[in-house]
């Protein structure tokens, strides 16, 4: 009798586990069809990995490519690499390279802003620069002797000697790759 009666007690709980988790399914189907439909002008962003906070900052993001996923969605360049261009415009709406390649000048384009609604200025470029500490920190920071805040949206870098090791020179303000190109 008492085997039944435990037979029976378990039972219960079994059907009661699984009525939860069909309740459970039902319910995430219906919020997951919902959450389906978003606005066109709405982006929403999925990663298959936990993501820890030093990959939402530049200057600390490792050397790894999904963490750039991140940057790349959240922060922007002074210039970037596209398709069928050498060098193309993010942040800077131009930039001019002086005839000995020592001093590259960037303007950035009018009304820039941070996600909390700051303006975005060469004082920040130069912060961002200045404060980067990751993989390429010793290289950047040894071919770039100063970086100068002309005004409010123009910063000039000033190399110590040109830098044609690199496929392009303007590579040295834009990068992607090293996080230190990317404004906070």
């Amino acid at each position: 009798m008492f085997i039944l009666a435990l037979e029976d007690s378990v039972m219960k709980h079994n059907n009661r586990i699984v009525l939860l988790i069909v309740i459970g399914l039902v319910i995430g189907l219906v919020r997951g069809t919902t959450a389906q439909s978003q606005a066109p002008d709405r982006l929403v962003f999925a990663l298959h990995v936990t993501i820890p906070p030093s990959w939402f900052d530049p200057a600390e993001t490792p050397a790894q490519i999904t963490p750039f996923g991140i940057l790349y969605a959240l922060h922007d360049a002074v210039v970037r690499p596209l398709p069928g261009e050498r060098m193309a415009p993010a942040l800077a709406a131009s930039w001019t390279e002086s005839p000995d390649g020592l001093t590259y000048e960037f303007k950035l384009r009018p009304g820039l802003r941070f996600h909390n609604g700051d303006p975005c200025t060469a004082e920040d470029v130069q912060y961002s620069f200045t404060r980067y500490k990751g993989t390429g920190a010793k290289e950047l920071q040894a071919k770039v002797e100063r970086i100068e805040v002309v005004d409010p949206l123009t910063v000039r870098f000033h190399l110590r000697e040109p830098w044609r090791s690199c496929t392009c020179a303007l590579r040295v303000m834009q990068m992607d790759l090293s996080g230190a190109g990317r404004v906070v």
